[in-house]
């Protein structure tokens, strides 16, 4: 018997014979592990690529873009565009951009303020390399948003490149101390020209400042050590100037202090002068007979006697040995009577 099969793609596996009406009915093709597996990998491809394309189109038409809405943020303005060619600076709110007539946003430009620090090697004029760091605080202007998004590509190069051309064409003229005392000064005419240039581009500087200068680590040593020696040198010549005054101070104490010694020697001489004086005119008035001399000697020997007794009183006197015997009073009285004699003879 023959087999003509009749669908060959046919899952039921029927053929029909050449004789009817005789049907037979044949067991189903069978599937190899292969076969099984291209289909896993076939069917993971279909999802991802379904995945994928369907994540582009929702990215790309979103529930806003859907209904032609876009939103904008504050302190924020969007670059309204239709067909390409720009057409309106959006302000923060909900805007109606009808991309099925060809608008669209091709933007968005902060109205915040911003900085940037620039970073500017040059020297002084003394030869002496510093760096010099200015900070730079700028924001874009709400009328000239049009001119601030499409004038400029890239507005932090371009402001760099005006600090730098500010900065090595003023710190050359100055010296490396004069750097540091008009720091403001070159603040000012970075402000000057940034403000000049960046008005046209839709760009206000806020401020400008100069945060730090930084010389070389060498120079910035050297110039620690000529401080430090100034001041040494200083404290060197006040602290001489103090000795100097102290010195004088005890010179003059000392030469007040001699004069008032002397002076109270010569009243306590003057005072025993007077005494010897008015004990010998009163000895001998009372005393008939008797002679300068003889009162003279009573009086040596009595105050002899009173050394003495102080000598021996005092605790912490040294010992001191003179002669003691009666004739050593004659000798003393002697030797003080020919002083006298020789001082009245020299006067």
């Amino acid at each position: 018997m023959e087999r003509i099969p009749v669908d060959r793609s046919c899952s039921s596996g029927i053929y029909i014979s050449t004789h009817p009406p005789t049907y037979v009915v044949s067991s189903p093709p069978r599937y190899s592990a292969c076969d099984d597996l291209s289909f896993a990998v076939l069917s993971s491809k279909l999802f991802l690529s379904v995945h994928l394309g369907f994540g582009l189109l929702q990215n790309q038409f979103s529930m806003g873009n859907l209904l032609c809405l876009a939103q904008v943020d504050q302190s924020t303005v969007a670059i309204k565009e239709t067909f390409g060619k720009f057409d309106d600076v959006l302000e923060p709110g909900c805007h109606c951009v009808p991309w099925i007539f060809g608008s669209q946003i091709a933007g968005y430009l902060t109205l915040r303020v911003q900085q940037l620090d620039v970073k500017c090697e040059t020297k002084t004029k003394d030869n002496v390399f510093v760096n010099v760091v200015a900070s730079i605080q700028y924001r874009a202007m709400a009328d000239k948003a049009s001119d601030a998004f499409y004038k400029l590509s890239n507005t932090r190069e371009q402001i760099q490149a005006y600090v730098f051309d500010v900065i090595r064409a003023s710190v050359p003229k100055l010296l490396l101390d004069d750097v540091f005392e008009q720091k403001n000064d070159i603040a000012k005419a970075v402000e000057e020209e940034l403000e000049k240039a960046m008005s046209a581009y839709g760009y206000e500087i806020v401020q400008t400042l100069i945060v730090d200068i930084e010389p070389d680590e060498h120079v910035k040593r050297a110039m620690n050590e000529i401080n430090a020696a100034a001041r040494l040198r200083m404290a060197a010549t006040e602290k001489a100037e103090a000795e100097k005054i102290l010195q004088i101070k005890r010179a003059e104490g000392e030469a007040e202090s001699k004069y008032l010694s002397g002076l109270g020697i010569a009243r306590q001489r003057q005072a025993i002068v007077d005494g010897l004086r008015d004990s010998v005119l009163g000895f001998s008035v009372n005393v008939p007979g008797t002679t300068a001399k003889d009162v003279m000697d009573m009086v040596l020997v009595t105050q002899y006697f009173d050394t003495m007794k102080e000598i021996g009183a005092s605790s912490k006197s040294s010992a001191v040995f003179i002669p003691h015997g009666p004739g050593a009073v004659r000798d003393v009285a002697t030797q003080i009577r020919d002083g006298l004699l020789q001082g009245n003879a020299a006067s």
